[in-house]
């Protein structure tokens, strides 16, 4: 019996050693920690950056009303930089180039203002009919809604009605959206001049802040690099996106959609957003589709050809044109994209790609790359 005993406990050591074994830590090349002084100074470092962070992130949140046309007109002033530069080599003075800009600006603000102001009202006092029109098109969807339902109510169990309430009103949330906007508009484009004109003598002033020459020429090649990786990424986004939306619009007349124009409009527009814009756009197509035409099928056909355009252009023909000059992460496009909608709402949503870019060329200045081998 004793034999049994101790072979029964040998087995169980066994038992116990393959499994601290199995579900042991891997570890490669362990060093101790050569200071913990060091390593306090270092998380008190972190801990002020990221004091500082959330400082900066609730100042820009709170700020938002005047930094937001603030930081476009800059982003757009450091674009259009070379069109400036260029108008004054060939004797053109800065302020007449940046009034062309923001008159032309303004005629084209205006003129996609009037086109989509009769269509998009239509569509606005159509909202009953056209809510009724797709709730009987997806009937089909009723028995999954309801089965989610159910399994929603034996879970959490069920809710009390919400007594009924009127339909909200469009007008009160549009005129609150139009009253500041029509302010920061015009100190956008206020802005947007005196950017233009004044940007280099700025740009002067701050290089002479620095106190060495090394700061200097850093600070130097820094604005020259955003001012390029932005005037070329845009410039070829901006035709890549007149052609999304010429087709869609070319598109949207064949099928049969009502307003084409006004659907390549909001493709080209809404295309400056990566992922979600493109998202939203099939959403409106396969709205508008199921309203307009008999069969769901036939609702489908605009939705999937925008779906095939834009995979091809955002998988083949922009990085074959852009990726070459400038590579930007996806996940970081796409946490700058979350990031600068959750901020600044849609038109965070429009910087979050620029915003990529400059923070990555300054990155790319004040971090150059190791080229030591790490183990990945």
């Amino acid at each position: 019996m004793a034999a049994w005993a101790t072979a029964a406990e040998v087995f169980v050591e066994y038992i116990r050693a393959k499994r601290a074994t199995r579900y042991a830590l891997v570890i490669s090349d362990p060093h101790p920690v050569g200071s913990i002084g060091g390593l306090w100074s270092s998380a008190g470092q972190a801990a002020n950056i990221g004091i500082f962070l959330l400082l900066l992130g609730g100042f820009l949140y709170v700020g938002r009303g005047i930094l937001l046309p603030i930081l476009i007109a800059a982003v757009v002033s450091l674009t259009l930089a070379p069109l400036i530069r260029a108008g004054k080599n060939h004797g053109v003075s800065p302020w007449i180039t940046a009034i062309v800009i923001v008159v032309l600006a303004i005629g084209a603000l205006a003129l996609a203002a009037m086109a989509l102001a009769g269509p998009v009202g239509e569509w606005i006092g159509r909202a009953p009919e056209i809510g009724a029109t797709i709730k009987q098109k997806l009937v089909v969807l009723q028995a999954p809604l309801a089965a989610l339902r159910r399994l929603q109510t034996d879970l959490f169990g069920s809710e009390a009605a919400a007594p009924a309430t009127p339909a909200p009103s469009v007008v009160l949330p549009v005129l609150a959206f139009l009253t500041p906007a029509a302010g920061q508009l015009l100190l956008f484009f206020g802005t947007l001049l005196f950017f233009l004109v004044g940007q280099f003598g700025l740009r002067a002033q701050l290089v002479s802040m620095f106190s060495n020459h090394e700061s200097k020429l850093r600070f130097l090649r820094i604005v020259n690099d955003v001012e390029k990786n932005l005037a070329g990424y845009l410039a070829l986004v901006t035709v890549i996106n007149a052609a999304v939306g010429t087709i869609t619009a070319l598109g949207a007349w064949l099928i049969g959609l009502p307003d084409p124009a006004m659907f390549g409009l909001i493709a080209a527009v809404l295309n400056y957003i990566p992922y979600v814009g493109p998202a939203a756009v099939v959403l409106v197509l396969f709205a508008v589709g199921l309203v307009s035409f008999p069969s769901l099928g036939h609702a489908l056909i605009a939705p999937c050809g925008f779906i095939a355009l834009t995979t091809l252009e955002g998988h083949f023909i922009t990085p074959a044109i852009v990726g070459r000059s400038i590579t930007l992460n996806p996940l970081m496009v796409v946490l700058a994209l979350a990031f600068w909608t959750w901020m600044w709402g849609p038109i965070g949503a429009f910087l979050a790609t620029p915003l990529s870019i400059i923070g990555l060329v300054v990155f790319s200045h004040l971090f150059p790359p190791d080229e030591a081998k790490l183990p990945e």
